[in-house]
């Protein structure tokens, strides 16, 4: 099920540009460079958003000489896709079984 953790999480990823960049780091690795060219975001902008997603361990860096990359970590996704999985399961259970409090 579902955690306060994954909660937290959904937090993070509910910003529409960090969903992009997450959606773009699902392709590739890439630098801030090249992810200030793909999402038009400010570089400080940016750099808050990244800073949000690493804390959140959902990105993970690489230094290359002066550049810093960023690449997905998919366990994070994966965990939390299987969490959403879990409750759509049990609505599915629920709703077949027909299950429902009586009311007072």
């Amino acid at each position: 099920m579902l955690t306060s953790v994954d909660a937290d999480l959904m937090r993070v990823l509910a910003d529409p540009l960090r969903l992009r960049i997450i959606t773009l780091l699902a392709r590739e690795t890439l630098c801030t460079t090249h992810l200030i060219e793909e999402t038009g975001a400010r570089q400080t902008n940016l750099s808050n958003h990244l800073r949000v997603l690493r804390e959140a361990g959902v990105v993970e860096t690489e230094p290359c000489g002066r550049f810093t990359y960023y690449k997905l970590r998919p366990d994070v996704i994966a965990s939390l896709a299987g969490g959403f999985a879990e409750l759509a399961q049990t609505a599915r259970a629920t709703a077949e079984n027909n299950v429902k409090r009586s009311c007072p």
